[in-house]
């Protein structure tokens, strides 16, 4: 099974939607928002744009929201061998290479990536919120994790991980603080994970039971359609896809 799916609680009581996508039976591409990042006139692939592409759409199983706007400071971004905002050391990655497969990692540090990982695409927020199987350790100032609507601090919240089998997994709640996200995480494996984008507007993941089927929303409350990838989103976002590729080579 290419997609699998748990639910675990925060600590207000809500829930955290953690859903795998499994290394060697799927792979990603990452899209460029309408507005942000700006592509500053940088010509970019149909599996770049702001729209899931024509190509994409029979074996889509899935997609869901990429970081923080980039005016933010939170890290760079590249896609598709672009380099559209620089690249910083030290913040939580995900990399994905020219066949499509992914990691996280955080960026110049413990060989990651290495050259031989051959990355194409890039997306960075933040530092890691969780490493070697451990929470980061300002994981409780809340403060630390971004801008949050409203009064906070259970909020609207998006991470993804990867687990030492080199599955991602995506974990993402409505109401959240960022050590719910880590525990959840950390519950189904993942070793090491970044923090998405947070707020009620920005957190969404929609998937279709077969690759090519109707989307539904899978983070309960979330605000956005589950179409919205398909008809344009003004930011950046992931499609995960059905066929395995090789996973990346180890740094």
């Amino acid at each position: 099974m290419a997609i699998d799916e748990r639910t675990v609680q925060a600590s207000d009581g809500s829930t955290v939607t953690v859903v795998r996508f499994r290394s060697g039976q799927v792979h990603f591409d990452l899209h460029d928002g309408a507005t942000d990042p700006p592509s500053n006139g940088t010509t970019l692939g149909a599996n770049a744009q702001s729209v899931v592409s024509a190509a994409e759409r029979p074996i889509l199983l899935a997609a869901f929201n990429g970081g923080f706007k980039v005016t933010t400071g939170s890290g760079g971004f590249e896609v598709n061998g672009h380099d559209l905002t620089p690249l910083l050391p030290g913040m939580a990655t995900m990399a994905i290479n020219a066949s499509g497969a992914a990691a996280i990692g955080v960026w110049g540090t413990a060989g990651f990536p290495a050259p031989t990982q051959q990355i194409v695409s890039a997306r960075q927020n933040l530092p890691p919120l969780v490493q070697n199987g451990q929470a980061s350790p300002n994981i409780s100032d809340v403060t630390a994790w971004g801008a949050m609507l409203g009064p906070g601090p259970a909020v609207a919240r998006s991470s993804l991980g990867e687990d030492a089998n080199g599955d991602l997994l995506y974990a993402a709640s409505m109401s959240a603080i960022p050590a719910d996200l880590a525990s959840a995480l950390i519950g189904a494996g993942a070793v090491v994970a970044m923090e998405l984008d947070i707020n009620p507007y920005w957190v969404q993941l929609d998937a279709a039971a077969v690759p090519g089927g109707t989307l539904a929303a899978e983070i309960p409350g979330q605000q956005r359609p589950a179409d919205q990838y398909l008809v344009g989103w003004t930011r950046d976002f992931v499609t995960v896809l059905a066929g395995g590729v090789p996973p990346m080579a180890p740094g």
